[in-house]
């Protein structure tokens, strides 16, 4: 039996405040990592992850937030699957039913809608404290999809 395990070739890790500054933050952290890593800042997979983290730290602010609190970014680029994973962290993990439950028939939580839109795959999973939101999207592709390379 070969069980390969995926080991990211790059990864960025970072605890911002749970505020509207932490979440600008975290969507420009994502395009200046994605630009250092190789794809370009205005391309077209920089652009969707700036989306998806912009959205997923958005949501991490106003639904997640524990005061004193932080929340945490991740960034995986994992080039043996073809991925990059972005991964949103907050305290609050009474909410996660709630967010799969808004996702698709609220009046709230429609960003989502457009994280399942952009990504491949994107879920939810409980910490030890808190809830990680997740979201992958492709690193390559056929034409007209979201690689740069």
């Amino acid at each position: 039996m070969n069980l390969e395990i995926s080991t990211p070739l790059k990864e960025l890790t970072q605890r911002l405040s749970a505020t509207p500054r932490g979440a600008r933050l975290a969507r420009r952290l994502t395009g200046t990592s994605l630009d250092n890593w190789g794809y370009p800042y205005d391309g077209p997979l920089n652009n969707t992850a700036q989306l998806l983290a912009s959205e997923l730290a958005t949501n991490a602010v106003t639904h997640g937030r524990v005061p004193g609190r932080d929340f945490e970014l991740r960034l995986l680029l994992l080039p043996q699957e073809d991925t990059l994973r972005i991964e949103v962290s907050d305290t609050r993990g009474e909410r996660q039913l709630q967010i799969l439950r808004a996702a698709f028939g609220d009046e709230h939580g429609r960003g989502l809608i457009v994280v399942d839109a952009l990504s491949r795959t994107w879920g939810v999973r409980e910490r030890v404290v808190g809830k990680t939101v997740w979201a992958e999207i492709p690193l390559a592709g056929p034409p007209g999809a979201i690689s740069d390379r």
